[in-house]
């Protein structure tokens, strides 16, 4: 059998998650560092890793790993790997490149000389002295950290984040990943109720909707290895065919959200019934200060506002208040919020959270604050 390892990139703080998943997937023998976690796998698995994998950023074929102190070393180091085994003789492979705590510190420098390495290696393997690089592409990343140099290759394409149905967006949406991995982290099944009070473009819920059904989050988008020859074309429809099948039509979901947006609220719609899951869901337009819970049980996952610039903080102020009023006697819900403001504790006076998550959405350092509420009782 064909064995090669994948590795799965995820953001900062989500490892455990991903892992999860791949165990869910089947797949065994995870060795999970910061930021990835890499895997056993056959070619013909790289489908099913792109297909379902909800929280990680991208699926990437390794190809070495070798220390690199100088560059003499990284273009030898690169030159020895065997592209030829995946890349074809019109393949473009474009580099990029990341070095942290590494002697090699320019990124252009080393882009440009692992480059030129799988230039030749190609050049000697295919026999010429011309590689058009009009055919599929094979992004190549290598990515020193410590002086060790990691190269892959990105089987993905565009990132894992861009399931393809969101059409609108708001000021700063939250990642598709990030948004699966809140719901992950949380209390919330498919038989529970759950709400975001500030649902902006209808992120979280549109996920917990593709979850509750076990929809394939890749399932309406294409990927970078469709393309390739080491890649079985039927994997890809195998793959596809079974994702289809699992899809669960029968499951009726409590999934509700508000902004006080109304244009977010049509965008939500939108997106909602671009992923498939339009019924699954109802967007009402309402204000947080306005919202009214008379059930004793409950989940809420929300991306609050993060008060960063100085203008927010009144506006910010209110929604505390507001929300501190409506769910600080709510012992039945499991609370779950997402906000780079480290105040937030102070004005939510039900207790103390049960848990908190650094986690970065893009860029920003942010805490998911969970407080974990009274379990319903069984029926």
């Amino acid at each position: 059998m064909d064995k090669i390892t994948l590795i799965a990139t995820t953001t900062f703080g989500l490892e455990a998650v991903v892992k999860r998943e791949l165990l869910a997937l089947g797949f065994q023998e995870l060795n999970v560092s910061e930021g990835r976690i890499e895997f056993d796998a056959t070619p013909a698995d790289i489908p099913t890793a792109n297909l379902w994998l909800r929280s990680a950023d991208r699926v990437l074929v390794k190809i070495g790993e070798f220390e690199a102190k100088d560059f003499d070393t990284l273009f030898e180091g690169a030159k020895a790997l065997p592209w030829d085994a995946w890349i074809h003789e019109n393949g473009a492979f474009p580099v990029s490149g990341v070095s942290v705590k590494s002697q090699l510190e320019s990124v252009p420098a080393c882009q440009s000389i692992v480059k030129k390495a799988i230039v030749e290696k190609l050049s000697q393997e295919y026999g010429t002295n011309w590689l058009p690089e009009d055919g599929a592409q094979f992004p190549v990343k290598v990515s020193i950290h410590k002086d060790m140099a990691l190269l892959t290759i990105d089987t993905s394409g565009s990132g894992l984040t861009r399931r393809g149905y969101r059409i609108h967006a708001g000021m700063a949406p939250l990642k598709e990943t990030l948004a699966a991995a809140l719901v992950q982290l949380s209390f919330w099944n498919k038989e529970r109720l759950l709400i975001d009070p500030m649902c902006g473009s209808g992120t979280i819920l549109i996920e917990a909707a593709m979850l509750g059904r076990n929809i394939a989050p890749g399932l309406k988008r294409t990927f970078a290895s469709e393309d390739w020859d080491r890649v079985p074309f039927t994997a890809w429809n195998q793959a596809r065919d079974h994702a289809r099948s699992a899809i669960k039509s029968d499951v009726e979901l409590q999934l509700f959200g508000y902004d006080v947006d109304e244009e977010m609220v049509a965008a939500s719609k939108a997106n909602a019934k671009a992923a498939g899951v339009a019924k699954d869901i109802r967007f009402e337009k309402k204000d947080i200060r306005d919202l009214w819970i008379d059930q004793e049980y409950g989940v809420l996952i929300s991306n609050f506002p993060y008060g960063i610039k100085l203008g927010d903080f009144r506006e910010l102020n209110n929604i505390y208040i507001s929300f501190n009023k409506t769910f600080r006697k709510k012992k039945g819900w499991s609370i779950y919020v997402l906000t780079a403001d480290k105040k937030f504790p102070d004005y939510f006076k039900r207790d103390k959270p049960s848990r908190v998550r650094k986690l970065f959405n893009g860029s920003i350092q942010v805490q998911y604050y969970q407080y974990f509420g009274e379990r319903p009782p069984r029926e």
